[in-house]
């Protein structure tokens, strides 16, 4: 899945079953296997009435990042409560920057995604992140729970260091697993994006009242979107303990 392309692989019918594998550790050294705090999330919209289609084919594509020997873990997740409803969204996480310069082979990466996973998408999104610690409760890499809460936030120009220093002083009073990015590349700016992992519907229910964002980010907000993503297991490749619904 290249940096640089625009058709990239935002749910589990197929004759292919991609095996999940647990993270290597004892990858060898290199760019490649370098952790670091940045993130790509990237979302895809199946055509309608191909959303089969493009779950097989994006099977095959995640066969072929393990044929490559991909030490990437790439998490998957449908869209469930969303305007964007049936997208599927994907990501990876905790990559340094050398990291990003040195993927598995991008020529042979992108002629296998065009062939299987472009031809069944209509819309497609890619973006590059950094993961605040000190915004944060977490290690930069969600956990592979069941649901996840993504909160996306646009800013008013400027809004930047204001917003940054309103939700850093809401920081220690959070509870669960919450992680905040910055986007570096790959939308309007600035925007910044919150992934809330919990195990269940019903647990992010009951911690609705975390959703809010701190008061004193308000005036600084253009828009903010709330949606709820459902983890694909078998869409996904290198959990170590994957979630099952």
């Amino acid at each position: 899945m290249s940096l640089g392309s625009r058709l990239i692989g935002s749910v589990i019918l197929a004759t292919l079953v991609v095996t999940h594998v647990p993270a290597q550790t004892g990858a060898p050294a290199g760019p490649h296997a370098e952790r670091g705090p940045y993130a790509r999330l990237a979302t895809l919209h199946p055509r309608d009435g191909e959303t089969v289609d493009f779950e097989a084919g994006y099977l095959r594509h995640l066969a072929w990042h393990q044929q490559a020997k991909d030490a990437w873990t790439w998490y998957g997740w449908t869209a469930t409560f969303s305007e964007r409803q049936r997208s599927f969204v994907y990501a990876t996480f905790g990559h340094s920057a050398a990291s990003l310069d040195s993927p598995v082979p991008p020529a042979e990466d992108e002629r296998d995604n065009v062939q299987n996973v472009a031809p069944h998408v209509d819309h497609w999104s890619n973006a590059l992140y950094e993961y605040l610690p000190a915004l944060s409760r977490g290690t930069g890499e969600p956990q592979p729970t069941a649901r996840v809460e993504l909160t996306t936030v646009d800013l008013q120009p400027g809004g930047a260091r204001g917003f940054e220093a309103a939700v850093a002083a809401s920081q220690p009073a959070l509870r669960g697993e919450t992680l905040w990015y910055r986007m570096v590349a790959g939308g309007t700016a600035p925007r910044y994006v919150r992934l809330r992992p919990r195990p269940s519907l019903a647990a992010l229910l009951e911690a609705k009242s975390e959703q809010e964002l701190p008061e004193a980010a308000h005036p600084l907000i253009a828009k903010s979107t709330v949606e709820i993503l459902t983890l694909r297991p078998t869409l996904s490749l290198g959990l170590a303990s994957p979630a099952h619904n």
